[in-house]
């Protein structure tokens, strides 16, 4: 024993200065401290005889040294010496002993990151089994069971990565929640097991795509960070995790604020790690994705220029032999990729293929990120391929593809994006050969989108739009099923979507002419019912979200107590839906997603009940044929491929109208007139007006005219414009030769707008719900708190006052009572409103459109939060209450049709700026005609009443274009 003492005494005096040496790398980071520890350690140990009680404490130091070194330097051997310490460690213990426990965990550690090098199973397989190991020796209760659960979590998440089996996933975030729970606020370790629960709930949100998982991993690293003080070491590590379920989450949906606040978290984290910090290179490589990601969306150069910068100094600093030189490699070849695309510099294309298949060999069979190489190598041939045409590169590509498909098998989150790069792939060489075993493979490829079994990711939704336009092109007789799928695809992203106006940016770009394009492609094939229903899912989808919040539940309510009991916690829901709409900054709480999971269950549950099968699911024709009960809707509709016009009847097939005008040209007479409205008032806007009415006349309106009267539709009857795309903007209403002896639209018909069939059919269903309210309310503010004075507010509510108070309830809300506050109360107790303000459109924010209040904005946003019961009739006059967001008409988010979607069954809005006199006159007119002959009113007769205001107004010298400006809306 006094021999071994003697040994261990210059042995300990080595193992002390080695953890000094220890503890100044973890000050000062210095890799030439860690360097001096461990050659201290090896000599101490030389020092020990083999059998020493003290060794296995310095080989446990030792190892954790090499490990700590592999983790900076990431050179193999230091990892493969790691392992051989502990496991040398680990014999000098008993089985049974709770000493185990430690070199138990570092030893699956340290298998586990050899696993993630080079892809041995046996290596995750030891790992797992040694966790398990440790974690029997830790019952509740004691010290170190936190340690070896958050070990054995680590373990499961690595082994789900590589066979994707989701058990194991699922194991893994039970381990990590035990853990969290083992380690309460102020726990040292507490920032750990929050992070690895995140990382675990990002993972099973990649997989199953339910968004309270991307969204509780966001809070969950929020909370991470929160611990972290700014001087704290490892507050970069935080930031970076947090960075990196932002950016996941805008791949998933898009909004930019998360990829803006992605990209600063890693701007901090790379200040944070300055030249010289082994962890610089990461940090390099994170930022120079985000900003990839932020080029792709915004195509502005200097983030892809920068990225590429940034990815040349990640490369540099991961030599051969470095664990991620893979990734950097990866990651330059797409960026420069990317600028290919932008450019087209042929250097940049051929060093990333280059970079690409250098990555590929150090990602070899079992790799975790294999795939990706395969699918990323593919892609640059292919690109290469567009330029040069060499058959050799879209070969290749296409076996590239074919391997990459084999390591995404079904349920797997990229599966949709190897199917269809597969499949463009294919169309690529279909086009120079002609094979039709190509041919039949892009549409059986295609095909599998049919059979999705989770949620639709917006990665899966730019597949099946792949297909669409693919089938479409190629005329494949799958292109109906194409759109139905795309189409039923963005159905569910809306349903995630719709709890916020800041998501509308990713629904507008999910809509993208997809309603139209299925439209045109549905009618050119005679399947003109078919070509309604598509049309009609794909447009104004955020309102059909919000509306289904408001949907009557009165059949259900009476259909037997389990059917009462869904209904009312439908209700719940909804009012729950519309009170949280854009209420607060925190969009994307785990709590809107927990409500959206609640409701799709309530409403699962709701079709098993007899007779409520298609309970909220897109109406078929039979029931969209409904909206014509009271005269024909006409469908107008441009796409690439077409523009068309489609009269629906209520008992009679649908008619088409072929347009001769293409789609460039509707643009351009958009823009011509758009452009004009904004000069009304100047002299020489008539006949610049008067010659784009003819040509809408001549182009648009009349072949639809001369259809309606083959149809025998009546003379004096009327009419519902329902437009789609550019035709939204323009005043079809008014259309005409404009000549002496020959008739205008308005002198045939009496026409009226709706956004969509859905929306008229459940104006109409309300009068037989509900007995006409007669309580009115008028509001009038000529004097907000921004804005001019409107000087003929007052007379114009003198003049409603004058015609409605005699006949039912008439209240009077003017100036200071006017308010924001005082308008939506209002509204709560009365069903008619007539509103005299300025209209503010927000062409780019639509939902910040608004009424201009004495105290501020009356906005969208606000309107729809409303809960109004049994609204009638809105008179909205005000300046652009029909003008929407201007690069997504046809979602139509604008004054008249909030107020539609909310309740109101007749609109009359404004489509272009309305003088204050004229409005005047024109509320005389209107009012004089709205009473019946009763003396009652009726908001069935306001087409009619605006109809006759105006033939009344053209023996007046009023502008044409203020005889115009009013449109109806609804029934």
């Amino acid at each position: 024993m006094a021999d071994n003492v003697a040994q261990f005494r210059p042995a300990s005096s080595l193992h002390d200065l080695a953890m000094a040496f220890y503890y100044r790398f973890d000050q000062q980071g210095v890799l030439s401290d860690l360097d001096k520890a461990i050659e201290l350690h090896r000599a101490a140990l030389h020092l020990l005889p083999p059998i020493d009680f003290n060794r296995p404490v310095l080989l446990n130091n030792l190892a954790i040294g090499l490990y700590r070194r592999f983790e900076q330097r990431g050179v193999p051997s230091d990892l493969d010496e790691a392992i051989e310490k502990n496991q040398a460690a680990l014999l000098f213990y008993p089985l049974d002993r709770p000493y185990r426990i430690k070199p138990l965990n570092n030893i699956a550690n340290g298998l586990r990151d050899r696993f993630r090098q080079w892809g041995v199973p046996f290596d995750l397989n030891e790992a797992i089994k040694l966790s398990r190991a440790a974690l029997l020796l830790c019952p509740p209760g004691h010290p170190d069971r936190s340690i070896s659960l958050n070990c054995l979590g680590l373990s499961l998440r690595e082994k789900f990565k590589q066979r994707g089996v989701p058990s194991d996933l699922d194991e893994a975030i039970e381990c990590d929640r035990a853990a969290l729970l083992l380690r309460p606020p102020n726990h040292p370790d507490r920032f750990a097991s929050l992070t690895n629960l995140s990382l675990g709930l990002l993972d099973r949100f990649k997989q199953r795509g339910v968004p309270s998982d991307l969204d509780e991993a966001i809070e969950l690293s929020r909370a991470a960070l929160l611990l972290c003080p700014s001087d704290h070491p490892d507050r970069s590590v935080f930031l970076h995790n947090l960075a990196f379920s932002l950016a996941e989450r805008f791949l998933q949906r898009g909004i930019p604020s998360d990829l803006d606040e992605a990209i600063e978290h890693n701007r901090a984290v790379l200040f944070l790690l300055p030249p010289g910090h082994p962890e610089r290179s990461l940090s390099l490589s994170n930022l120079a994705q985000s900003l990839v990601e932020r080029f792709t969306q915004r195509n502005v150069p200097s983030d892809l220029d920068e990225a590429i910068e940034h990815n040349r100094a990640a490369l540099l600093l991961r030599p051969h032999g470095h664990s991620s030189r893979s990734m950097s490699l990866n990651n330059l070849a797409t960026s420069l990729q990317d600028r290919f695309g932008q450019h087209g510099i042929m250097s940049d294309v051929d060093e990333a293929i280059e970079l690409h298949r250098a990555a590929l060999l150090l990602r070899p069979a079992g790799h975790s990120d294999r795939s990706m190489s395969l699918n990323n190598l593919a892609t640059s041939l292919q690109d290469r391929f567009g330029q040069h045409g060499i058959m050799s590169d879209v070969d290749e590509a296409i076996e590239l593809h074919r391997a990459a498909s084999l390591l995404r098998p079904a349920g797997h989150s990229d599966r949709s994006m190897s199917l269809n790069n597969l499949a463009l792939s294919l169309q690529h060489r279909f086009r120079q050969w002609g094979v039709q075993s190509d041919y039949d493979e892009v549409f059986s490829l295609y095909s599998q989108l049919s059979h999705l079994s989770h949620a639709a990711s917006r990665t899966d939704l730019v597949a099946a739009k792949s297909w669409a336009a693919s089938a479409h092109v190629l005329n494949h007789p799958s292109v109906l099923l194409a759109y139905q799928v795309a189409l039923k695809f963005l159905d569910q992203r809306v349903a995630l979507l719709s709890s916020s106006s800041h998501h509308f940016d990713v629904i507008r770009e999910a809509v993208s002419s997809l309603a139209t394009n299925a439209f045109s492609c549905s009618v050119r094939r005679g399947a003109l019912t078919t070509a309604v229903e598509l049309v009609e899912q794909g447009r104004a989808v955020f309102w059909t979200q919000l509306a289904r919040f408001r949907t009557p539940l009165d059949v259900l309510s009476v259909s037997g107590d389990t059917g009462a009991a869904l209904a009312e916690e439908f209700k719940r829901l909804s009012f729950c839906f519309r009170n949280a709409f854009d209420q607060s900054a925190e969009n994307h709480s785990p709590q809107i997603w927990q409500l959206t999971m609640q409701w799709d269950e309530v409403v699962s549950r709701i079709r098993m009940l007899p007779d409520f099968s298609r309970f909220l699911l897109p109406p078929l024709f039979s029931d969209l044929q409904k909206a014509a009960e009271d005269g024909p809707v006409i469908i107008l509709n441009t796409s690439r491929y077409s523009c068309d016009g489609l009269i629906i009847h209520s008992a009679e097939d649908p008619v088409h109208v072929p347009l001769d005008i293409t789609q460039a040209e509707v643009s351009e007479f958009s823009s011509e007139f758009q452009s004009l409205a904004e000069q009304f008032g100047s002299s020489d806007c008539q006949l610049k007006l008067v010659s784009i009415l003819r040509k809408l006349w001549n182009d648009i309106v009349d072949p639809v005219v001369q259809a309606l009267r083959e149809s025998n539709i009546c003379p004096g009857s009327r009419i519902w414009w329902c437009p789609t795309a550019e035709f939204t903007l323009l005043p079809l209403h008014a259309a005409g030769p404009y000549e002496k002896k020959k008739k205008k639209l308005s002198d045939i018909y009496i026409s009226s707008y709706t956004p969509t069939l859905a929306t008229l059919i459940r104006a109409r269903q309300q009068v037989s719900r509900y007995a006409s309210s007669q309580h009115f309310v008028a509001i009038g503010q000529g004097n907000p708190v921004k804005g001019k004075e409107l000087e003929c507010v007052a007379p114009e509510l003198a003049v409603v006052a004058q015609h409605v108070a005699p006949i039912v309830s008439f209240t009077l809300l003017e100036e200071g009572n006017a308010t924001v506050e005082g308008a939506l109360n209002a509204l709560n107790h009365y069903q008619w409103l007539h509103l005299a303000c300025h209209g503010m459109p927000h062409r780019t924010q639509p939902f910040e459109s608004s009424f201009a209040m004495r105290d501020g904005p009356l906005m969208i946003k606000d309107i729809i939060r409303s809960d109004w019961q049994n609204q009638e009739f809105a008179f909205l006059s005000a300046c652009h209450t029909t003008v929407g967001d201007e690069k997504s008409p046809d979602e139509s988010i604008h004054l008249a049709a909030a107020m539609q979607f909310c309740g109101f069954r007749s609109v009359i809005g404004s489509m272009w700026s309305v003088d204050d006199d004229v409005a005047r006159q024109f509320v005389s007119a209107f009012y004089g005609h709205m009473i019946d002959g009763s003396g009652s009113l009726n908001c069935t007769r306001a087409a009619i009443a605006l109809h006759k205001a105006v033939k009344s107004l053209r023996k007046i010298n009023i502008p044409l274009e203020q005889r115009i400006v009013f449109v109806h809306i609804g029934i």
